[in-house]
């Protein structure tokens, strides 16, 4: 998702547009963690990688509609806490 994305998104809840599904205090405080976790991006990393990665990722990252950062920043996330597996480990 882009920036311009993002705004439009938080203008629009901002006046109100959206509405409650009427989660549980538990899922609700669950998906609030989750949320101030993805958009606290207080560090900048520069790193050097093969330019056939870089251009897969690209390239997936448009088929998936969002910006390649955003795929990548989500891809070491999801490395960190553990979410990420490889193929192998998930046919044993």
């Amino acid at each position: 998702m882009n920036d311009r994305k993002e705004k439009e998104i938080l203008e629009s809840y901002e006046k109100g547009e959206w509405k409650s599904l009427g989660a549980s205090k538990k899922v609700r405080q669950r998906y609030q963690k989750a949320a101030r976790a993805t958009l606290a991006k207080d560090k900048r990393v520069n790193i050097r990688i093969a330019s056939r990665d870089l251009e897969e990722i690209q390239a997936r990252a448009m088929e998936d509609g969002i910006p390649y950062q955003t795929l990548m920043a989500s891809v070491l996330h999801k490395y960190v806490t553990g979410k990420l597996v490889e193929k192998k480990s998930l046919s044993n």
